[in-house]
């Protein structure tokens, strides 16, 4: 395949797939394993995968649109879109979606059936998916800079790109957002001169107005609303405040609860608005009420906290030291940023929701290896972070990981890593919209129902995202990230009818298999084709 196919899509040919105008229709056999005291049973579930291909105008409202990561988002989302180049000191760079698993990852689709070589497509020539150039943007900050200003402020983009962008952001002012000061850090005050007024019910109610005149102001077919702002404390849940969605609505309604966080608010508007929700941030935005409000209207809900550096890393490490049969027994990690983020973090509730967050992504990984750990023991795992205006947006992490190796021998690994924060969380924010909105556009059907389902509300498959991934009540956590990414392609796979991707390589490891391949593979005169991609 030559460079002028290289955005060209594919079709499955198969008797298990049909492509309508409307649709992709896949029959697929879900294999799983259930195990019964000490006996292991496989099983065959059939199911009909139903994925609509139509790609819908979307619009996009950030919370906190004036921040380092949303003035970023929007930045580079225009910056791509107009193919801009600028100057550096190290040379001419271009806008890319580097650091994007749907605009920058790549996954095996098969096997060259000449040469059995890997072959590999973009993920995001899977399936039809909404581009991140042809999202409308909007939202809201307590902030009243324009994002101009605030791109300028944040200190995140080069110079010469900021020039560039500066004419067209300018013109991008955020609405009036909801301000809750007891559940963000007192120092973010000064930035507060753009809230909203009025009673919580009032302030819902302007939120669900603003929503649909966005939507309809730009001929949007679907919204999604995303929180990039400052992380907030911890909600207590009570009982007849917020743990349930009829208790919630009501004490919204009646004003003067303490417990009902700005989030929630935008949670629940963004519910009753059909909109899904995504939580970037640590803290309980989710809250009983809000998960039952989303079952209830059937409107996907998505979190906690992007998953952008050292977190990312620990969930990699961590599987590989338990996968190898090594014991981690100590995990200390050490934070310092700049931003406003770092800021709003050095207030001790705001710190101990991030500290949540962080702390438990190693715990399914622990669980998963008996050999290794006794029942509830864990590690020892600490997380500290400082503010230190000085590095701006470009956070330092370290961490030391003490593991338990053969015959009682310790072994350390310490890592730093430099994380320019807002250029990794901003393309999460990409990814978790771009996926939020295919999962709306797939329904299942079981071989036994007549009735097409969507997957729950409590949309888990963003998971790989997030660092405290929210999951159905009653479902397990998985924090691994690999098995976190093989659970989205697999996903997307069995949309097309395609089995997982099993690594087995049988067709590479048979006498008879790889004779078959090397004849295939010469053009009678020894000449061997050499890998290509599909994409």
């Amino acid at each position: 395949m030559n460079s002028s196919c290289l955005d060209r899509p594919f079709t499955v040919q198969s008797d298990k797939v049909q492509y309508t105008d409307d649709a992709i229709i896949a029959d697929y056999v879900y294999h799983s394993t259930q195990v019964e005291g000490n006996v292991v049973k496989p099983v065959e579930t059939k199911l009909q995968f139903k994925t609509q291909r139509t790609v819908p105008k979307l619009g996009v409202m950030l919370v906190g649109l004036g921040g380092n990561n949303g003035s970023t988002c929007v930045a580079g989302a225009l910056a791509n879109k107009l193919g801009l180049e600028w100057q550096t000191k190290e040379g001419k760079h271009k806008a890319n979606y580097f650091g994007s698993v749907c605009m920058s990852s790549t996954v095996k689709i098969g096997s060259d059936s000449r040469t059995g070589q890997a072959v590999y497509t973009p993920l995001n020539n899977l399936l039809p998916m909404v581009h991140p150039n042809d999202i409308v943007w909007g939202g809201w900050d307590i902030n009243s800079m324009n994002l101009g200003d605030a791109m300028r402020r944040s200190q995140v983009l080069d110079y010469d790109l900021q020039q560039q962008l500066y004419p067209h952001l300018r013109q991008i002012v955020p609405l009036p957002a909801v301000y809750f000061p007891d559940f963000i850090a007192a120092n973010q005050c000064e930035r507060a001169n753009h809230v909203l007024t009025g009673t919580k019910q009032e302030q819902l109610d302007q939120l669900r107005k603003d929503i649909a005149a966005f939507k309809s102001d730009n001929q949007l077919k679907k919204l999604i609303i995303l929180w990039t702002a400052n992380t907030e404390r911890f909600a207590n849940i009570v009982e007849g405040v917020n743990d349930t969605a009829e208790n919630l609505l009501a004490s919204i309604q009646r004003g003067g609860e303490s417990e009902i966080s700005a989030s929630s608010l935008y949670a629940v508007a963004s519910i009753l608005e059909g909109c899904t929700f995504i939580n970037g941030s640590p803290q309980n935005t989710f809250v009983p009420g809000v998960v039952e409000l989303a079952r209830q209207h059937k409107v996907f809900i998505a979190g906690d906290d992007f998953k952008s550096g050292q977190t990312k890393m620990k969930s990699v490490l961590v599987d590989y030291l338990v996968s190898a049969g090594i014991k981690p027994v100590s995990i200390v990690s050490y934070n310092h940023l700049g931003n406003n983020d770092g800021k709003n973090l050095s207030a001790p509730s705001q710190f101990r929701s991030k500290e949540i967050s962080k702390s438990n992504v190693v715990d399914d990984m622990v669980e998963s290896n008996a050999i290794l750990f006794d029942k509830d023991e864990h590690p020892d795992h600490v997380v500290v972070i400082k503010y230190v205006p000085y590095v701006a947006d470009s956070k330092r992490a370290m961490d030391e990981y003490t593991s338990e190796i053969f015959m009682g021998g310790k072994n350390t690994i310490v890592m730093h890593n430099t994380c320019e924060d807002s250029l990794l969380a901003t393309p999460l924010i990409y990814d978790l919209v771009l996926l939020g909105e295919l999962c709306e556009r797939i329904s299942i059907k079981n071989e036994n129902s007549e009735e097409w389902e969507s997957f729950h509300p409590v949309l888990s498959l963003l998971s790989y995202m997030l660092k405290a991934p929210l999951v159905p009540f009653g479902a397990p956590v998985v924090n691994a990230l690999f098995t976190q990414r093989e659970a989205v392609v697999n996903v997307i796979r069995a949309c097309l009818g395609l089995a997982p991707d099993n690594h087995m390589t049988l067709e590479h490891r048979l006498e008879s298999s790889l004779e078959a391949l090397v004849n295939s593979s010469t053009n009678g005169n020894g000449a061997v084709h050499k890998k290509r991609r599909v994409v």
